[in-house]
């Protein structure tokens, strides 16, 4: 009897151990690997330059989410300030006018200089909060962000619900120019060609008048758009918990096409909670197949697709023919963004949830452990690394490299090296 007991223990750790095989590596099918069909190198927007407007006034910096910095700044650094917060921060800065303007999970809204880190004001908005703001210079600068249900900030904030995106004056006063509610939203707000788009929890993306807030057009899909939407060229383009990857055209919402994560033996999709990034005439992201996509712009047909071993919700940083993206296996990627092709991979020894950002050929990311890593983009090895951090950490101006911790936020200067003596 006892035989029978340990011989049927084996066999379910067997068939658990197949199971999670299963999930893991083979659920969703192998990698497609890609050519150079609807790739032009040359086809991607340059970087803003540094100064006192707008360097980086949304998420990922530019329309198309392409997650690189401006200037110059490479390890090592020294610590010149830092913010503390009130909670969580998930999200970057939006960064502009001298000023970095994020929300914590709590549901406050502040602004601080990137001189002194001193907090130009604060915004009580009483609303659990998963995005990052979009800086414009409507009204001598306007800051938008999204809201998800009110506190407190529990599993259904992000699912159900009333939303809410506020338009507040960047200076002092922070005066609110007004408010809109939507289903609990947590993209965060793209401003291109003089329009704001958002998605919400209820599957329906608009485009909103900036100036007004009026909506100008929905779309709705079969699932939740949790992710930001990305610009390119007249189009939108966003992910969404049905499983599939749409474009519109910007001005009217008319769709162009859909394309779809892979399925599994029971015909269920990955959702897409990654963000897009445009370049190259592609579209990439990852899903919760634990799969990095590249699509054609154009077409929207499947260009590649490269699986990891775990959740990928991070957004595509894209720089120099590649395309580097985090998973939840631990695993930071380094890919050919023509082809898909795996050019290095770094193991980080925890959980990778958020985007990474390049900065002067360094990719910089952080863990669920809470640590930030900055990686030669080139060849993955590790440059420089801080003991805090936890989902998307860096944004810069040029002069400082910012870096979010869980719940403070960091500015670093670059240490000056010692000059050897003849």
């Amino acid at each position: 009897m006892r035989r029978l007991l340990v011989l049927a223990g084996l066999l379910v750790l067997l068939a658990g151990a197949a199971a999670a095989y299963y999930v893991t590596h083979a659920r969703y099918g192998g990698n497609v690997r890609g050519s150079s069909t609807e790739f032009v190198a040359t086809d991607t927007v340059p970087i803003p330059t540094a100064g006192a407007g707008l360097v980086s006034p949304m998420f990922g910096g530019v329309p198309e989410h392409l997650h690189q910095g401006v200037g110059k700044l490479r390890p090592p650094y020294r610590l010149v300030w830092t913010a503390e917060g009130t909670s969580l921060v998930e999200f970057p800065p939006a960064l502009a006018f001298h000023y970095l303007y994020y929300a914590t999970l709590s549901g406050n809204f502040i602004a601080v200089s990137t001189r002194n880190g001193r907090r130009l004001w604060t915004v009580h908005v009483h609303r659990c909060e998963a995005a990052s703001p979009a800086v414009t210079r409507l009204h001598r600068g306007t800051v938008f962000e999204t809201f998800l249900n009110k506190q407190p900030c529990g599993r259904g904030a992000a699912s159900a619900g009333d939303g809410e995106l506020l338009a507040i004056a960047a200076g002092r006063p922070h005066t609110v120019h007004w408010s809109r509610r939507f289903g609990a939203t947590e993209t965060s707000p793209l401003v291109a060609e003089d329009h704001l788009y958002i998605g919400d929890a209820e599957g329906t993306v608009y485009c909103i008048q900036p100036l007004t807030g009026k909506t100008l057009w929905s779309y709705h899909v079969g699932g939740s758009v949790k992710g930001a939407l990305a610009y390119d060229r007249g189009k939108v383009f966003f992910g969404a918990y049905d499983g599939n990857l749409y474009a519109l055209q910007a001005a009217t919402g008319k769709p162009l096409w859909r394309s779809s994560s892979a399925r599994d033996l029971l015909g269920n999709h990955g959702t897409f909670y990654s963000t897009p990034a445009v370049a190259y005439s592609r579209v990439y992201l990852g899903s919760t197949d634990g799969k990095i996509y590249s699509f054609g712009e154009r077409t929207g047909k499947l260009r590649w697709s490269y699986g990891t071993g775990g959740y990928v919700y991070g957004s595509p940083a894209v720089w120099d023919g590649r395309v580097f993206v985090g998973s939840y296996d631990h695993f930071l990627y380094a890919l050919d963004a023509a082809t898909g092709a795996l050019l290095w991979k770094f193991d980080a020894n925890g959980p990778i949830s958020g985007s990474a950002t390049v900065v002067n050929g360094i990719v910089y990311f952080a863990t669920l452990k809470r640590r930030t890593y900055g990686l030669d983009a080139r060849t993955g090895k590790e440059v420089w690394t801080w003991g805090d951090g936890a989902f998307t950490p860096v944004v810069t101006d040029g002069s400082k490299l910012y870096v979010v911790g869980w719940g403070k936020v960091y500015a670093f200067s670059p240490r000056r090296r010692l000059q050897s003596s003849k």
